[in-house]
């Protein structure tokens, strides 16, 4: 098992009905909304308690299910936020920022010096099965968060207590901000009290990151990147990936092919510490502020952290304070 009692035992490891018409006709028409509210709770209502064959699939007794879904209510706040989420992002005329002031407000003094993990274990005050049964009712990604509301179900059949289970607004609790799912795949007990309590125990949060990075593909034995000078007559165009990512394709756009190291050197290459990892590892190259500037080549352990979290500068910014504070 990936051992994090180095850097990251003292960081916070994580960092951490469509009701657009029903809006619309509302707004057009100028009529008040009470009846129009209340044929939603009815039919939120009635989404959540056709589940109960699902979730008794999953192992969840009907004691636990009636305990789950009595007073859920449909939470507009949520919908808002994941709207505003989606619409986010970088585009044409929004686009990607540059990494280096990113870095000078992540990785700083007080969060390399800090001797903890966060100081609070949620981040977050929504209901967590409220939330989740909201998103998988607003239909447009229910095949994401319906399934997660299930596995809140069976969090609580397995023993988690029902008030423990506060967060964010999509579903994720605890130090390492993990949705349910993600809890029942990969929590596990570092304190020997037989729990695996991310919410509050901070070896129960760092044996659970470390086996989620474990079974992301970590390797004890590589660096997660190193940074680098690239010259400038380097052939870009040449290295660039030709793979077609299933998943966070803007995030994987901004990296080549892979080459091992001894290729990397070869091209011209140099650590700019002086540290270079074995010839034989292989990297992608990133330069997140462009031509000129501090570059990177990431491995494979890069990667295991944009698995926990598909973002270059949250990935970049967590090799580079884990390195600082080793």
């Amino acid at each position: 098992m990936l051992d994090l009692r180095s850097p990251l035992r003292r960081r916070c490891a994580a960092f951490l009905l469509p009701l657009a018409a029903l809006a619309g006709a509302i707004a057009l028409s100028g009529a008040s909304s009470p009846v129009l509210a209340q044929d939603r709770d009815a039919a939120f209502t009635a989404y959540v308690e056709s589940l109960w064959p699902k979730a008794r699939d999953k192992g969840v007794s009907r004691t636990t299910f009636d305990t789950m879904v009595r007073g859920l209510s449909y939470n507009p706040r949520v919908i808002a936020l994941d709207k505003d989420n989606l619409a986010g992002g970088a585009t044409a005329a929004n686009p990607i920022p540059p990494f280096a002031p990113y870095r000078a407000r992540h990785v700083d003094a007080a969060r390399i010096n800090d001797d903890e993990l966060c100081p609070f274990a949620q981040a977050g005050s929504f209901d967590l099965p409220q939330a989740l049964a909201t998103l998988a009712f607003d239909g447009r990604r229910r095949s994401l968060f319906e399934p997660e509301l299930i596995a809140t179900m069976q969090m609580v059949e397995r023993g988690v207590p029902r008030s423990v289970l506060v967060g964010s607004w999509a579903g994720a609790f605890g130090y390492p901000q993990f949705l349910p799912s993600v809890y029942l795949r990969v929590a596990r007990d570092g304190d020997g009290d037989g729990q695996a309590r991310i919410w509050s125990s901070e070896a129960d949060a760092i044996a659970s990151i470390g086996w989620y990075l474990h079974q992301a593909g970590w390797r004890r034995s590589e660096p997660w990147g190193v940074a680098v000078r690239v010259p400038d007559d380097l052939n870009r165009a040449a290295l660039a990936s030709r793979m077609q990512p299933t998943r966070c394709a803007r995030v994987f756009s901004r990296h080549s092919r892979w080459l091992s190291m001894a290729e990397w050197r070869r091209l011209g290459i140099a650590p700019v510490d002086g540290r270079w990892p074995g010839d034989g590892v292989q990297a992608t190259l990133m330069e997140p502020d462009g031509p000129g500037k501090t570059a990177y080549l990431l491995t494979g352990n890069y990667r295991a952290i944009l698995d926990y979290n598909c973002s270059n500068f949250y990935a970049l910014s967590v090799g580079l304070l884990a390195d600082e504070i080793k």
